[in-house]
């Protein structure tokens, strides 16, 4: 995902994680990511989601430990590069990162060339793994989240005549868009209004609004980021029309647009790989740990997908049986072999039976998620919120 968002944030450029076993002994793991700058608020997330796991890692005191190093690269692709660069001259064997996509293509041309290992969590481009047999993903890729949402909305039943409006000017939303097309002929979904705006023509959407109430759509897709979903949710609201509104993780941060009534977002469902409300173990687990290593701040997705990433190459690397005498070049080949062969798999905070193949694609279901009194709760399975309330009315 492409979004970004402005984070005033001081610290330093690069973070590193003590661990205890004897510095022989670890396997060197670099990220990078934007930890100051415009999109600080996603690099930041990776950030202490890595830092978690790795801790959890060396606790456990397996056969993989881990010493790891962040450095910030602005969201700048060539201020990436110089971190990798750097990174490489500590000594990295394995790269968990970059966070995002414009820095993660030049990064992974120069992991390509020396055969670095490299897993993103949240650069969601189809060109990230486009650019070598060495890169992969945890994140869904952009054109997938289309395929899926159109397989959740048809397997829940959630509309009958669906409404589309997409941004036909930005690769994310046209992407997302054409996927979804494709697989919604295929499952029967009866597409009824397919409305396009460009980045030029979006301060006012009342018009795509309107052709999809003409169409009777009773649910409107909406692969787009949150500004404009919040202009179209307030167009819908001030014709009096009143369909299910469903998106991909690019809504993720409407209920924190300025001067939106987020009234209006109330009952907006959208796919993504991690709800904090979810009432399971492991995800109330992070959600402490992480507020505490954050200073209060509750996680969001590009911190569950790097903690993620730490675990699958922690599993991976025991099991490609990877040393940390071994050269960066050889774990890749090693991890490369592991993580494709079928019978890999990982269960994590954003997916179960999470595998990958040769493309570097990760495949693993999509969680539902819908605003509820404000908050973004999960659609299958239970919240905190819910299961409080449960406890409160059987005392």
């Amino acid at each position: 995902m492409k979004k970004f968002v402005c984070v005033a944030m001081s610290g330093v450029l690069a973070a590193s994680f003590a661990v205890s076993a004897s510095a022989a002994d670890q396997i060197k793991v670099g990220g990078i990511g934007p930890t100051t700058g415009p999109a600080a608020i996603y690099g930041t997330a990776a950030m202490y989601g890595e830092q978690i796991a790795v801790d959890e890692v060396n606790k456990a005191g397996g056969a993989i430990q881990f010493d790891w190093k962040f450095e910030d690269d602005t969201h700048d692709a060539e201020t990436s590069v110089n971190a990798y660069n750097s990174l490489k001259d500590w000594g990295m064997q394995i790269l968990a990162g970059t966070v995002t996509t414009n820095p993660c293509l030049a990064v992974g041309a120069e992991a390509v060339n020396d055969n670095m290992f490299m897993m993103t969590p949240s650069a969601s481009s189809q060109d990230v793994i486009d650019t070598g047999d060495n890169v992969f993903q945890i994140c869904f890729t952009d054109p997938n989240q289309g395929t899926a949402s159109a397989d959740y909305i048809s397997s829940k039943k959630l509309g009958t005549k669906i409404g589309v409006i997409y941004n036909s000017s930005d690769a994310y939303s046209s992407g997302i868009n054409t996927n979804f097309q494709a697989e919604a002929s295929k499952v029967g979904l009866q597409v009824v209004a397919n409305e396009a705006f460009t980045d030029d023509n979006s301060t006012d959407l009342t018009t795509q609004v309107q052709a999809c109430k003409d169409a009777g759509a009773d649910l409107v897709f909406l692969p787009i980021y949150y500004t404009p979903a919040s202009q179209i949710l307030k167009a819908a609201n001030d014709m009096g029309y009143k369909p299910k509104f469903f998106g991909c993780d690019g809504l993720d941060g409407i209920l924190g647009v300025e001067g939106f009534d987020t009234s209006l977002a109330e009952g907006v469902m959208l796919l993504t790989p991690f709800v904090a409300t979810s009432a399971d173990k492991a995800t109330q687990d992070f959600v402490a740990k992480y507020k505490e290593v954050s200073k209060g701040d509750t996680p969001n997705q590009f911190a569950a997908d790097a903690y993620d990433v730490i675990k699958v190459l922690a599993k991976a690397g025991e099991k490609a049986g990877i040393t940390a005498d071994m050269s960066a070049s050889d774990i890749c080949d090693a991890l490369k072999a592991t993580i494709t062969d079928p019978s890999f798999t990982y269960d994590g905070l954003t997916g179960t039976g999470m595998t990958w193949d040769a493309s570097g694609a990760v495949s693993k279901e999509p969680k539902g998620m819908i605003i509820e009194n404000g908050e973004y709760q999960p659609i299958d399975g239970e919240s905190v919120s819910a299961s409080t309330e449960a406890e409160t009315e059987s005392e």
